[in-house]
């Protein structure tokens, strides 16, 4: 609890377009989640109705049942979890900033909480439904979210428009264009300090898979979905943390 994990996971001191100084990040349940789906995908695969499936990806869980009730606690507890977590790690990155800055008098606004690949429990149509945000987040009316871009190219607060045909969703990020072993293979540590400058943040060959050239570009991304939500910031990343 409350440490930030390795990937795409990040902690970033940003500046908006007036000047304003945003603190971000973003982790999730480190793994329990993981480990838990892993579990319950498992018990599926054993159960009378799920044989003979042509993939064994398939398997399922009937609703009411004691298998679906054990495994809709597990997963609501790891997105608690995660939730705890971000909230830990969140609380640690202002203390240092009150901290380090005490001429300042720094003051926050209240914290923007924004979860992604996770599951709601929602109505629509007259039918309460599980909604999966795989590679998204809750975009409903008024809804402030976070898309991020990569670790050199800025990120995005937002506000949901509330569109009920995408599930109230939008993206949870710029999302990948090539695979991690594809960017090893395709840029060097050179290429990771030319399109982080100006960045404070790792630029060693541990971190290449991250590189801002791996992405989408984040304008084009938040661009196409300007049904789903309106811009409240641009953020500029000036220092980034990786684990």
């Amino acid at each position: 609890m409350g440490t930030l994990g390795s990937g795409n996971h990040f902690v970033e001191f940003c500046l908006d377009e007036s000047g304003s100084v945003w603190l971000m990040l973003h982790s999730g349940s480190r793994n329990i989640g993981k480990e838990l789906a892993d579990f319950h995908i498992g018990e599926a695969q054993k159960l009378p109705h799920n044989q003979g499936l042509v993939d064994r990806d398939l398997a399922v869980f009937i609703a009411e049942t004691p298998q679906m009730a054990a495994y809709r606690n597990d997963l609501f507890w790891a997105q608690e979890y995660a939730r705890y977590n971000r909230a830990i790690m969140m609380a640690l990155f202002q203390d240092v900033v009150r901290k380090e800055f005490k001429k300042a008098r720094v003051t926050f606004e209240p914290v923007i909480s924004c979860h992604h690949n996770y599951v709601a429990e929602e109505r629509y149509d007259g039918m309460d439904l599980l909604v999966t945000r795989k590679g998204a987040i809750r975009a409903g009316s008024g809804d402030y979210g976070i898309i991020p871009g990569s670790m050199g190219t800025g990120s995005y607060i937002v506000k949901g428009l509330g569109n009920a045909a995408s599930f109230n969703s939008a993206s949870h990020g710029a999302g990948r264009k090539m695979s991690r072993n594809a960017a090893k293979r395709a840029f060097t540590t050179r290429d990771l300090e030319e399109q982080t400058r100006g960045v404070e943040c790792r630029k060693d060959a541990g971190v290449v898979d991250e590189i801002p050239g791996a992405y989408k570009p984040i304008e084009k991304v938040i661009d196409q979905q300007r049904d789903l939500v309106e811009v409240v910031a641009k953020l500029k990343q000036v220092v980034c943390v990786k684990g």
